[in-house]
């Protein structure tokens, strides 16, 4: 079975609509895919629809952004019940605080001699409501300043660099609750992207356990072949289940497309081993 539970549509970052978003992966041979946008749900009643057309299996899901310590970290949440009045005020409350954060982004980008960053943005945010970093690169990209949104985040809206802002997001207590709450499981995303050592990570995963938290993401898009088994290790030694995602945006801007997910490491539990 051809899995991917990490992808994104245009109700947040991504380029796909839900509908085409499932079109690909089910073209690319998926048989399992969960559509996990940035702190919002509205996007799969669409790509359930879609699915349940041509006869792919869809995992309700969302990623939330939260902040751990001084870090921000993303916690995807599967098989999630949407309608979930919890899990819906609180990713109300973190979009909210991302118009906020956009607003900060532009200053700093005008503070830098780019001007008008937020409009330019907008047009890459289908959705009003969440304007991200990465319309903020797509912009970036358009105006020139960079040469890709590879390159765009190498120079700008990261720690140290124009563009960037810190934020308050929800507390890991609180994301886990949401996901808990609405009959989901929590994932820790892409762990290998944040600036952790290997104290840091144990006492996360120690955290990320006793609050809940049931798998880590061990396959993912922005993981090299020797973290997968980085991360298998932890996921065996703490006692939770793996997961595999692309984290697809869009065909051209991610490393992996939709569906381009190596097998798991020996030794792993897959998490959808629970659905």
């Amino acid at each position: 079975m051809k899995v991917d539970l990490h992808s994104h549509s245009t109700y947040s970052d991504g380029i796909l609509s839900p509908e085409v978003l499932v079109e690909r992966a089910l073209q690319r041979g998926v048989d399992m895919l969960a559509l996990t946008d940035h702190d919002e749900v509205g996007g799969l009643s669409a790509a359930g629809k879609a699915a349940a057309v041509w006869g792919l299996r869809l995992i309700n899901g969302v990623e939330i952004s939260v902040q751990w310590e001084s870090v921000t970290l993303h916690v995807l949440g599967l098989c999630i019940d949407p309608g979930h009045a919890p899990l819906a005020e609180g990713l109300a409350g973190i979009r909210s605080g991302r118009e906020q954060r956009a607003q900060r982004i532009a200053a700093s980008l005008a503070d830098a001699g780019i001007a008008d960053s937020l409009e330019g943005a907008r047009r890459y945010a289908k959705n009003p409501d969440l304007v991200s970093r990465a319309h903020f690169a797509r912009y970036l990209v358009e105006a020139g300043h960079a040469r890709d949104t590879n390159a765009v985040f190498r120079s700008y809206l990261t720690p140290g660099k124009p563009g960037y802002v810190p934020h308050q997001w929800a507390g890991l207590p609180e994301a886990l609750s949401w996901i808990a709450g609405s009959g989901g499981l929590a994932v820790l995303a892409h762990p290998g992207r944040y600036p952790l050592n290997q104290q840091q990570c144990e006492r996360l995963l120690g955290e990320f356990v006793a609050l809940g938290g049931a798998a880590v993401e061990v396959v993912s898009g922005s993981h090299a072949p020797d973290e997968f088994v980085t991360w298998a290790r932890y996921a065996r030694r703490f006692g939770l289940r793996a997961s595999a995602g692309s984290d697809f945006h869009g065909p051209g801007e991610s490393y992996r497309d939709v569906g381009n997910v190596p097998a798991l490491p020996a030794g792993c539990t897959p998490v959808w081993s629970d659905f």
